[in-house]
Formats: structure tokens, sequence, C-alpha cells
């Protein structure tokens, strides 16, 4: 898959956020507003708003950090960006119109062929989007959006070690 238009190369966005190894901790209050959304019942969302992409961040680099070892160092330094949505050519590429469809992409050279091909040309990245994400979440029931966050994580993280989606389904059945 050809990289996103959104790619390494364009400027980043205001309605995108890149994280890396070094990306910072969501401020504190909006790390407070997230917990809780969590523990609040229903008649306290009222001053609560959706998640940022910034929260996004915040939550996928917690996820990140808890991997286990060697899992954690063997993803290498993989970009991992949140955006609202997948552009246009990516969802072209990909077959798919509606754009809630897609909560997740890796894009790259996953490590099990890095060896046969040399080293990567740019950075493996990982994208994950929040209005798909959120829109999933509301669906799903029954879990945090910590939980789904860090599932699609994990999942694209997958992909990056050369699994494909029936390798990751297996696994999930486990």
């Amino acid at each position: 898959i050809p990289a996103p238009a959104h790619g390494a190369d364009a400027p980043i966005r205001n309605d995108s956020v890149t994280i890396t190894h070094a990306a910072p901790i969501a401020t504190r209050s909006r790390a407070d507003d997230i917990a809780r959304m969590t523990q609040t019942a229903l008649s306290g969302w009222t001053d609560l708003t959706a998640p940022s992409l910034d929260d996004f961040a915040a939550i996928a680099r917690a996820a990140f950090d808890a991997l286990p070892e060697p899992f954690r160092s063997l993803s290498g330094e993989v970009v991992i960006r949140v955006d609202d949505f997948a552009d246009e050519a990516t969802l072209a590429e990909m077959g798919m119109e509606d754009p809630f469809e897609l909560t997740g992409l890796y894009h790259g050279v996953d490590i099990g062929r890095r060896d046969s091909l040399g080293p990567a040309a740019e950075p493996s990245r990982i994208f994950l989007y929040r209005r798909p994400i959120l829109d999933e979440w509301c669906d799903h029931g029954g879990i945090t959006l910590s939980e789904l966050i860090a599932h699609v994580l994990i999942h694209e993280i997958g992909h990056h070690f050369g699994l494909t989606d029936d390798d990751i389904d297996r696994v999930e059945a486990e």
C-alpha cells in the first residue's frame, strides 16, 4: 500500500498528532478528564468533551509503554499517528467508501521482510483513526476506550511483526 497522502513528508495538520517513543503524556487536566469519563455516572457527563487527538495520543502512548518486552523493543522506532479519519486516497486504496470502516492502519515494511529487503526507506507508521474508534467504542459497549485503543494499536503492531489479519484473528481467539 502506498504511503497515505499525509505521510512523513507532509506537514502535520491541526487535525492530527504524531507521537513517537519520546511523546509526552497529555496534560494533567485532560488525563483527569479521561479518568473521570470511566468513573462518572451518566448525569455527570454534561461537563466532559470527546477525547481529543492529544488524548488519543496519550492513551496510545500508555498502551505502547505497557507492552511487555520483547514486543515493545521489537517495535523499534515505529511512528504512531492519530488522525480523525483516514484520507480519501487511503480509503480508495483500501477499497473502502465509508471512513468509519477503518480504525487503524499499518504502513511500512514488516520486520520479517526487512532483512531480505535491506533497511526500510522510511519509518514504519501506525495510524489510529479517532472518529471511527470512538464510533466503534459507542457501538461495542463493555470495554473502555483505553482498551479499544490498545486493541487497535496492538492489532497494527501485529502487522508490523508480519502477521496477517487471519493470523491476528487466530491469536485473539486463543
